[in-house]
């Protein structure tokens, strides 16, 4: 224990300084500018990377041996080498985040898949996923979710890390801070997807009762965790994308529980970028504006493209952010959004998936997604993410950053 001690405060000494710079301070500005609809000038993040390409002078291995300390030295070291090799505008928080440890019954199904590793070393696989709610009878095994805090286990880590390194920066418990609803995403998982699109023809009105069904579970998850304590404001990022605003409370919850009120909550519908505008109003936007908008502030989308359909996404209330995906148009998005939401953009992760970066493609890709920015006024982010692998080039990761913060910082 005493090695792991020394490892982690060492890790800490060195978060600390990104953490207290002054472009984290600066960054944190820009993109609370982005959210809160008045832009300095766009935000640039990278997520949901190939970290098993990355390990560069092994500087991401792990040498603790305490099972939990790992994942704090996880977060320190990706911090920090993110910062050195590719910070774009990222922000760290100015502390040491211990998650509350809470558990789930689940809702009385599970997915049920085959899977395929292309590569041994990568999390990304292939998935055949099989029918396990065909039937009225499958459908009756669902039910709500029961949410229980372990505040035990969670006071352990908490006072665990807190002896280690809470004289070097504070540690601070951290609930949910952004809530996701995604129930189409998971109808797939359980379904597959080729059943699940046939049916939404076939069968809808069997469909719907499977939607309206997740979407209750999520709503009494979301009700659990208000009543236990666990919503969190103030989350380190919002999958992927700038978190930081004003518009949403900025205190901390001493002995006063926070509410959906007081957090982003996330929305998307991936699958249905293979239905028709009609079809994706009626099976998801429509449920999204009772649940979904009860929130302080929505982003709604991931990686269907929604650039043709900005005039449904924004029936949801609190709407205030919109993912602009790789397979969209972000001319025609840019127009529909205007001043209103905010623009998430996603550039094209294949772009590093290469031997070698094409730096003038991707140049013309960030000018135009600027272009269109400037065009109507938009406040922006640009997040590279869903980087399934680098082609064993982290250096393209790394290129990629630094020309696009050239162009970006003459915005």
């Amino acid at each position: 224990m005493m090695e792991d001690v020394k490892i982690l405060r060492k890790l800490a000494y060195e978060y600390t300084q990104i953490a207290n710079s002054d472009k984290n301070a600066e960054n944190i500005k820009l993109h609370k500018a982005v959210n809160d609809l008045r832009q300095i000038r766009p935000v640039v993040l990278l997520d949901e990377l190939p970290w098993n390409e990355m390990n560069i002078n092994n500087e991401l291995t792990l040498q603790c041996t305490d099972e939990y300390l790992r994942t704090v030295e996880w977060f320190l070291r990706t911090s920090i080498f993110r910062n050195k090799y590719f910070p774009a505008d990222m922000v760290v928080p100015g502390y040491i985040p211990v998650r509350k440890v809470i558990n789930s019954t689940g809702i009385g199904i599970t997915i049920d898949e085959d899977i395929l590793h292309t590569d041994k070393d990568n999390n990304i696989v292939s998935h055949m996923y099989k029918d396990v709610l065909q039937t009225e009878e499958d459908f009756e095994k669902i039910h709500n979710p029961v949410i229980t805090y372990d505040k035990e286990e969670t006071l352990r880590r908490y006072n665990m890390v807190g002896e280690i390194l809470g004289d070097i920066l504070p540690v601070r418990l951290t609930g949910i801070n952004v809530f996701y609803m995604s129930p189409w995403d998971d109808i797939a998982r359980y379904r597959g997807v080729t059943n699940m699109l046939i049916d939404l023809i076939d069968r809808p009105e069997f469909m719907h009762k499977i939607a309206k069904k997740l979407f209750e579970t999520e709503l009494s998850r979301l009700e659990q965790y208000e009543e236990l304590g666990l919503l969190d404001e103030n989350p380190i990022s919002l999958h992927g994308t700038a978190a930081h605003t004003d518009d949403l409370p900025s205190k901390d919850f001493n002995g006063e529980k926070a509410t959906r009120k007081d957090i982003w909550g996330r929305g998307m519908a991936q699958i249905f970028a293979h239905v028709s505008k009609e079809m994706h109003y009626e099976f998801d936007i429509s449920y999204m504006i009772q649940t979904l908008g009860q929130f302080g502030l929505v982003y709604y989308g991931c990686c269907e493209p929604l650039d043709k359909r900005i005039d449904i996404v924004s029936k949801i209330p609190n709407l205030r952010k919109i993912s602009i995906s790789t397979w969209a148009d972000v001319n025609i998005a840019a127009e529909a959004i205007g001043t209103k939401y905010v623009m998430s953009v996603k550039p094209n992760p294949s772009a590093v998936a290469v031997s070698q970066l094409d730096k003038e493609t991707l140049k013309k890709e960030i000018e135009n997604i600027l272009d269109a920015c400037r065009k109507n006024n938009c406040s922006c982010d640009i997040v590279l993410k869903d980087i399934s692998t680098s082609c064993k080039h982290p250096e393209n990761i790394f290129e990629w950053e630094k020309v696009v913060m050239d162009i970006v910082r003459n915005y």
